[in-house]
C-alpha cells in the first residue's frame, strides 16, 4: 500500500525533465489567460469603487477594497512582463517564478475573503472556493508543491476567518479543499502517465527505426542505411574533407559454409562485423550489403598508408579465427575509392569501390587495393 501511495505521488526520474517543461507550458497558458481576467475584472472594480459607488475613496472600506484590486491588478501586469524576460529561462526558474504567482494569487484572494468576513459577511467563502478550483483545475503541480499550498492555504483561511463560519460552511470549505487536492493530485499523475506512455511510445519507435536499419545477424546498417548514410556523407565531401569508401568481401567464404556448415559462417560473419567495429572506429557508417560483403565508409583525410595499416590489422586478426577448436582460415579482400568530390552518386562510388576489390581478388585475394576519383 505505501508502495502504491508513494508511485502515485511521485515523478519518475525518466520523464522528470519532460514533466517539468509540460508543467512550464500548460502553466504558462492557464496564467495567462488568468492574468487577462484579472485585469478586465479589477480594471473594472477600480473603476467600480471610483465612480460607482457614492463615497468613492472616502471610506477606509473602499480604499482597503480598491488597495486589493490595485495589488492584483499589478501582480498581472508584472508577471505578464516577467514572463516574457524569462521566456529563454531555464525551465525550473520559470516554473518557480510560476509558482510564486500562483501562490500569491492564492494568498490574495484568502486576504479578501477574510477581509469579507472581517466585515461581517458570514459564512462567505465563495471567493476562497473559487480559488482552490480554480487553482486545481488550472495549474498543474508536483505532490510536493500541491499539498503544502493547498494545506497551509485551508489553514491560514481557518485562521483568519473561522470565527466568522458556522460549523456547516467549516465542513463545505473543507470538503471543497480536499477535493480541490485530490483534483490536482490526480492532474499531476494523469500527466506522469502520460508522458510516461509518450517515452514508451517513442523508446519503441526509436527500437523499429533501428531495426528497419539494421542487418538482423550482426548488427551493422543494413544495404538501404548504408546507402543513404554514403550520399549524406558524400554531399559533404571536399578537398578539406575527402570521402573513403571501402568494400570489404570476404575470401571463398560458400567453402567455409560447406567445409563447417551454416552456423559457422553465421559465426563468422558476426566476428567480422565486431572486428570492423574494433578496427574503423572513426568510421561514420558500417554496414553489410551482401551475404558475406560489408562497407566502411569514413569522412575526412585518410592516408593510403593508414588504409592499408588498417585493412593488414583486419586481415590479421580474421585469420586467428576458429570454430570449434579448428582454424577456419578467413581472409579477405578489400576494394577502397577515395574521393574529394560531393557530386558523386552512391552507385558510382561503390562501383568504383568493388572494381578495385574485384582488381584485389584477382591478384591473389587477401589483400588491399586503393583507388582514387579525382
Amino acid at each position: 500500500m505505501r508502495k502504491k501511495i508513494l508511485t502515485f505521488f511521485a515523478i519518475p526520474a525518466e520523464i522528470r525533465t519532460a514533466y517539468w517543461q509540460d508543467a512550464v507550458r500548460s502553466n504558462q497558458l492557464s496564467l495567462l489567460v488568468i492574468c487577462i481576467m484579472i485585469l478586465g475584472m479589477e480594471l473594472y472594480n477600480m473603476v467600480r469603487v471610483l465612480f460607482l459607488s457614492n463615497s468613492g475613496l472616502g471610506t477606509l472600506n473602499n480604499r482597503i477594497y480598491f488597495s486589493l484590486y490595485c495589488t492584483l491588478f499589478l501582480a498581472a501586469v508584472l508577471y505578464l512582463i516577467l514572463q516574457h524576460l524569462l521566456r529563454g529561462a531555464q525551465t525550473m526558474v520559470q516554473w518557480r517564478f510560476q509558482f510564486g504567482t500562483v501562490a500569491f494569487c492564492f494568498l490574495w484572494h484568502i486576504c479578501l475573503n477574510s477581509y469579507d468576513l472581517i466585515r461581517g459577511f458570514h459564512d462567505e467563502t465563495g471567493t476562497f472556493i473559487t480559488a482552490i478550483l480554480g487553482l486545481a483545475v488550472f495549474i498543474r503541480m508536483p505532490a510536493r508543491f500541491s499539498v503544502p499550498t493547498y494545506t497551509l492555504g485551508y489553514a491560514l483561511f481557518m485562521i483568519l476567518g473561522s470565527h466568522a463560519l458556522s460549523s456547516g460552511a467549516i465542513l463545505n470549505l473543507t470538503i471543497s479543499t480536499i477535493v480541490a487536492l485530490a483534483v490536482s493530485l490526480t492532474s499531476s499523475r494523469h500527466a506522469v502517465i502520460r508522458l510516461t506512455q509518450q517515452q514508451e511510445i517513442n523508446e519503441m519507435n526509436a527500437r523499429l527505426q533501428q531495426l528497419i536499419r539494421q542487418d538482423p545477424l550482426t548488427g551493422l546498417l543494413n544495404t538501404s542505411a548504408v546507402h543513404r548514410c554514403v550520399e549524406t556523407l558524400l554531399a559533404q565531401a571536399s578537398d578539406q574533407q575527402p570521402f573513403s569508401l571501402c568494400i570489404v568481401d570476404l575470401d571463398d567464404f560458400k567453402e567455409i559454409n560447406d567445409r563447417f556448415g551454416h552456423p559457422c559462417g553465421d559465426y563468422i560473419l558476426k566476428e567480422t562485423a565486431l572486428r570492423l567495429r574494433s578496427i574503423f572506429p572513426q568510421a561514420q557508417c558500417l554496414g553489410r550489403i551482401g551475404g558475406d560483403e560489408f562497407a566502411v565508409a569514413i569522412a575526412g583525410p585518410q592516408l593510403p598508408e593508414e588504409l592499408e595499416q588498417l585493412s593488414c590489422q583486419l586481415l590479421r586478426t580474421l585469420a586467428t579465427l576458429h570454430w570449434q577448436g579448428q582454424a577456419v582460415n578467413v581472409s579477405c579482400s578489400l576494394g577502397i575509392c577515395q574521393t574529394a568530390r560531393a557530386d558523386l552518386s552512391f552507385e558510382l562510388l561503390y562501383a568504383l569501390a568493388d572494381r578495385a576489390l574485384y582488381q584485389a581478388k584477382a591478384q591473389g585475394k587477401a589483400r588491399c587495393l586503393i583507388r582514387n576519383y579525382p
